[in-house]
């Protein structure tokens, strides 16, 4: 095993389908460590060809945390992410094993370094007025007063993503003011470093491991995975259940869609938010971005960062 930097997580991110858990096998062949997961959708039970868990045997073998934490009915934040894997990473430290995250959930990642805008205030009739103007006017018209009061929070905010926009626009109207510009202003750094990680690819090979990865989950049974979902009385609706591979499902087996029709969709939403994913990690701190290849190629140039971290 090689020799690990002091005090030091290592994070590996980048867009959805570019070969994160395969980095990842390689590295646990080189250093003694423990996976902390970064996505928001992996977290949950059940949902494992959809999201591309990791499987059941490299889990066996090397210990992953913030997979199958929750069931899908189950909320849970950046906020809560930021505290928990926090506290998990140091426990790891502790043991003198390397902490590797790996996701795409860039505002996981983002949370987990340099801290999450907290407001204990509980502000229940801000949150059903926001609900109620959602189901009457849509996302659009609450996004564009998100984009007033936080032109930045917006930027990294989806407008269909309903349920974010809702999210933000609460934090802005509960703190009163930018959640960006407050954050800034009092940063909660992690009680770690961490060297960043980001792999990068030509866009359209990326589309083409999308594609490729897509139509493999439905070969192994990701039709299956959902309807034993919905035999558990799961209801479609759910915040987790909103999840490319997922609600296109759903919409199959109420027959608005044929499976040739749901099929594409998967890859072109999925390709859409690849491209999001993109967009978000070209504007975040201190990423080392490396191209795409092979783990042996990969593996000296992520030795190289981690050997040349220095303790602050």
């Amino acid at each position: 095993m090689s020799a690990l930097p002091p005090n030091t997580a290592l994070v590996l991110t980048g867009p959805t389908g570019i070969g994160k858990t395969a980095l990842s096998r390689a590295l646990a062949g080189k250093y003694d460590l423990e996976i902390v997961s970064a996505d928001s959708r992996q977290i949950y039970r059940y949902l494992n060809i959809g999201t591309a868990k990791p499987g059941p045997e490299f889990r066996a073998e090397i210990p992953h945390h913030f997979i199958d934490m929750l069931d899908p009915d189950e909320e849970y934040t950046a906020g809560r992410y930021c505290s928990d894997a926090r506290a998990t990473i140091l426990e790891i430290l502790s043991r003198g094993k390397l902490p590797l995250v790996v996701g795409g959930s860039g505002l996981y990642i983002r949370a987990l370094t340099e801290g999450f805008f907290k407001t204990n205030k509980k502000e229940p009739e801000l949150r059903r007025r926001l609900t109620r103007r959602l189901e009457t006017e849509g996302s659009q018209p609450l996004y564009d007063e998100l984009k007033q009061l936080d032109p930045e929070a917006a930027a990294r905010v989806h407008p269909n993503n309903a349920h974010r926009v809702v999210r933000m626009l609460e934090m802005c109207l509960a703190a009163g003011g930018a959640i960006s510009k407050i954050q800034q202003e009092n940063p909660d750094p992690a009680p770690f470093q961490s060297v960043k990680i980001c792999l990068k690819m030509e866009r359209q090979a990326l589309y083409r491991r999308i594609e490729e990865r897509t139509d493999e989950m439905f070969r192994n049974g990701l039709l299956d995975e959902v309807k034993a979902i919905l035999d558990r009385g799961y209801d479609p609706g759910l915040q987790s259940l909103n999840s490319v591979g997922y609600k296109e499902v759903f919409s199959y087996l109420r027959n608005e869609l044929d499976l040739a029709e749901c099929i594409a969709l998967v890859k072109r939403h999925t390709r859409q938010y690849a491209k999001r994913q993109v967009t978000w990690f070209k504007t975040e701190k201190h990423l080392h971005f490396l191209d795409k290849a092979a783990p042996e190629v990969l593996l000296p140039q992520v030795e190289k960062l981690l050997r040349n971290k220095q303790p602050q």
